[in-house]
């Protein structure tokens, strides 16, 4: 990191690693990068106070370190984390008033699903599928996908739409089972786009 273009600061914009929201906008000295990067919570450098803060010190609304990444210039920093609660000191979600949630629906989904594979509860299907093991979910998405191309050569939109819904659900399961997210197959589609 270049940070003598700045007087020895560097701007760190904290992103949410899931919703994608801009969370806060913070500045940087190369200690309190050492120190975000050891205790993997966020800690700035306060302008104000001439000092080193995490933020959540106080109100224990920590910004949990999921990547950090520099930019071409090498002068701004780009954080993802996972916040501990609200990032504001007012209260609000964010520093610029808006509510942080993760809007698609998808990525919900997929976040019930992992914690399905993890929490095992009785009596959901999803656990059931995972109980069967990773054969049988994969054999599960081929049989959707078969109904789904069955379904597209008819005219009836509604069945359709359940079998590609039933296809996606299926997927998102062999996804977790696999260890892998729907984030990351988009990451790849976004790769190829480019």
């Amino acid at each position: 990191m270049d940070f003598k273009k700045l007087n020895g600061i560097v701007p760190a914009i904290i992103q949410d690693a899931k919703s994608q929201k801009v969370l806060m906008l913070g500045f940087m000295t190369p200690e309190a990068l050492e120190l975000t990067k050891e205790e993997g919570r966020v800690t700035f450098f306060s302008r104000t106070k001439n000092r080193l803060w995490t933020k959540g010190e106080e109100s224990g609304n920590f910004l949990h370190v999921e990547e950090i990444l520099e930019d071409c210039d090498h002068d701004t920093l780009l954080i993802r984390a996972t916040p501990a609660g609200p990032v504001c000191h007012t209260g609000s979600d964010t520093c610029f008033n808006e509510q942080n949630t993760d809007t698609s629906f998808i990525n919900q989904l997929q976040e019930l699903i992992h914690a399905r594979k993890e929490e095992m509860p009785e009596g959901s299907y999803t656990t059931s599928l995972f109980s069967k093991g990773i054969n049988k979910i994969a054999q599960k998405v081929g049989e959707e996908a078969v109904e789904l191309v069955i379904e597209a050569k008819d005219n009836n939109d509604d069945l359709f739409l359940n079998e590609a819904a039933d296809l996606v659900y299926h997927l998102l399961v062999l996804l977790s089972a696999r260890g892998k997210d729907i984030r990351d197959v988009s990451s790849l589609l976004e790769q190829r786009h480019k």
